[in-house]
């Protein structure tokens, strides 16, 4: 029975996709939320860029929150391996650097979580670049829309009526940068 029970559940856990698994968490959708704002930005041109990127802010906000947690494992799981080296190499000084209650047994866990936020603070920053890029991209696509836009549309449209041009371009100039 016990033999039975524990293929059953190892053939769940082999089954399940790891993804299925994780769910962003509330501050990882709060912080989706902030990034999505921030690309979406405040004028109707770089709105309507966001409105090409993504069908709602809804979508960006899902896609986006998914991307905050992976980004948190990343810098937990690459944090917690550079500690470990970082402790292997001289674990008295390891304890002295970190620890922060009396015997220094604390030192791995404050080394991890320090670690990882500054690893996910170069994430957002880079987070944040790309979303400046976007705007800029949307910016620079719509005055040169605004000079000719039938040599606009030629350019970069690409289906039938060459209604998808903004978009080609914005994606066009974002890829550039």
């Amino acid at each position: 029975m016990k033999k039975i029970l524990a293929a059953t559940v190892l053939a769940a856990v082999l089954v399940l996709p790891t993804g299925a698994v994780a769910k962003p968490d509330k501050s990882e959708k709060e912080a989706a939320r902030a990034e999505c704002k921030a690309e979406r930005g405040k004028t109707s041109v770089t709105r309507e860029a966001f409105g090409t990127k993504y069908s709602s802010f809804a979508a960006c906000v899902r896609k986006t929150a998914q991307e905050e947690e992976a980004e948190n494992g990343a810098a937990r799981r690459n944090a917690a391996q550079e500690c470990k080296d970082e402790r292997s190499d001289d674990p008295q000084a390891f304890k002295e650097n970190y620890g922060t209650n009396e015997n220094g047994k604390n030192a791995f866990g404050k080394c991890v979580s320090e670690k990882a936020k500054e690893k996910k603070a170069e994430m957002d920053a880079e987070d944040a670049k790309d979303a400046k890029e976007l705007r800029n991209a949307a910016k620079a696509c719509a005055a040169e829309r605004s000079e000719d836009e039938e040599a606009f549309k030629d350019e970069y449209g690409t289906n039938e009526n060459d209604k998808n041009a903004f978009g080609k371009c914005v994606s066009r100039k974002v890829h550039e940068a």
